[in-house]
């Protein structure tokens, strides 16, 4: 199961899901923005602004938790050409 960060800016994110989002929950968050409500620019910002999570942690909120998730379904084995 996973919990995602979307649905509104990460400063109105209640304290106690921001902790467990950086301690024991790290591997089963992931990045939303909400868009259009707000923009991932305005998410990014505020994200930026906390305090919370050290550098590893942010890779696995932003992008290190999909790309391992979606690796387990058929998007993770797709190829593409370039």
């Amino acid at each position: 199961m996973f919990n995602d960060l979307s649905g509104w800016s990460p400063k109105y994110t209640p304290a106690a899901l921001l902790r467990e989002a950086a301690t024991r929950l790290q591997d089963r968050f992931l990045f939303g923005s909400d868009y259009p409500f707000i923009t991932p620019q305005r998410w990014m910002k505020d994200f930026d602004a906390l305090d919370y999570f050290k550098p590893e942690v942010r890779e696995k909120l932003l992008w290190r938790n999909a790309q391992k998730l979606l690796a387990h379904t058929a998007v993770g084995h797709m190829h593409f050409s370039s």
